[in-house]
């Protein structure tokens, strides 16, 4: 809800600016007067779900460069030149990037580094605004923007691994005031909820007629309302994918007239697609709804499953709407 956003978002910036609770490193006091700087709580690095999270992106990215001659220990002194990186895309992605193969300087490392994640940023199509990582923070090794970037990247690639549900750090802001080192607290998310195992994926994958039957429903109830707007649905996969339908769909559904201000009544690129569904959701919450469990990015991507997911809670909610 964004009435509970805002207020997220003006408790964080009303939180208490408090001393310091811990000891900081002399590299961190050379800050600038007002100048930000983020860091993760030393005490949250020995949390047992993100020692586990580690762990199994380790175990992952060692098995996918298994002949590579490559063994990653440490992710971010692993991961922060933009080498370790580079081979993982490749290896999973199937194309070679055009990089120097090794680099020495920070000027040349950081060139590298900003080509391969433009590249994987191409590839994972996450919109501009939910990219959690640069250059400067991988190149920083910051651990936060690493684990962002390869929980994207094991899940955009199906990775065969088990992510541990909820796993947050424990982040210190410190920022430099009146010549006072200030710092505040606050948790990062890295993983949500990570267990999608429901009845879908087993329609998937066991029972592909009763899926054909479902997506027949599905047409049905959305051309019910479509209808009344002289619109008609045939394909389910493509044709919510930039969102105007979803967002119709639930002004429809809940008797009000969604204003054209609030969305892209015809969307030009992936960012307002992303838009358009993410505002569809917040409506969809609006109504009573649980916020859906697929990203607003699957369903621009045209992910079945996460389609069929979202029209399905609605179809179950409002079935019985004439």
């Amino acid at each position: 809800k964004i009435s509970e956003l805002q207020e997220e978002g003006m408790n964080a910036i009303n939180l208490p600016l408090s001393p310091t609770p811990f000891e900081l490193h002399p590299e961190d006091i050379m800050l600038e007067e007002n100048e930000v700087r983020t860091m993760v709580d030393p005490n949250s690095k020995n949390d047992q779900k993100l020692q586990e999270l580690m762990k199994v992106l380790i175990d992952w990215i060692n098995d996918v460069l298994v002949g590579e001659r490559i063994i990653v220990k440490d992710l971010a002194e692993d991961l922060y030149d933009g080498q370790v990186l580079q081979k993982l895309f490749e290896k999973l992605e199937g194309e070679k990037l055009n990089v120097a193969e090794v680099t020495q300087s920070e000027i040349a490392q950081k060139q590298k580094l900003q080509t391969v994640l433009e590249r994987i940023n191409d590839a994972l199509k996450v919109s501009t605004r939910s990219i959690k990582w640069n250059v400067d923070s991988v190149h920083a090794k910051s651990i936060v923007a690493i684990l962002h970037l390869l929980v994207e990247l094991s899940q955009h690639f199906r990775a065969p691994i088990r992510l541990p549900d909820h796993v947050s750090i424990q982040v210190v802001v410190v920022q430099k005031r009146e010549g006072i080192l200030q710092s505040r607290q606050v948790m990062e998310k890295i993983t949500g909820n990570t267990e999608y195992r429901d009845a879908f994926d087993t329609l998937f994958d066991h029972a592909p007629d009763k899926l054909n039957v479902v997506k027949k429903t599905l047409i049905t109830f959305v051309n019910k309302h479509l209808n009344k707007l002289n619109l008609e649905v045939a394909e389910l996969d493509t044709q919510f994918a930039d969102g105007v339908y979803l967002v119709l769909l639930m002004g429809l559904l809940e008797g009000y007239f969604v204003p054209l201000y609030n969305f892209f009544l015809t969307p030009e690129n992936f960012d307002q697609k992303v838009h358009n569904v993410s505002f569809s959701f917040e409506l969809m919450q609006d109504g009573g709804l649980e916020r859906p469990k697929p990203r607003p990015e699957d369903i621009v991507n045209c992910d079945l499953k996460s389609t069929l997911r979202v029209l399905y809670n609605l179809f179950t909610r409002y079935r019985h709407v004439e």
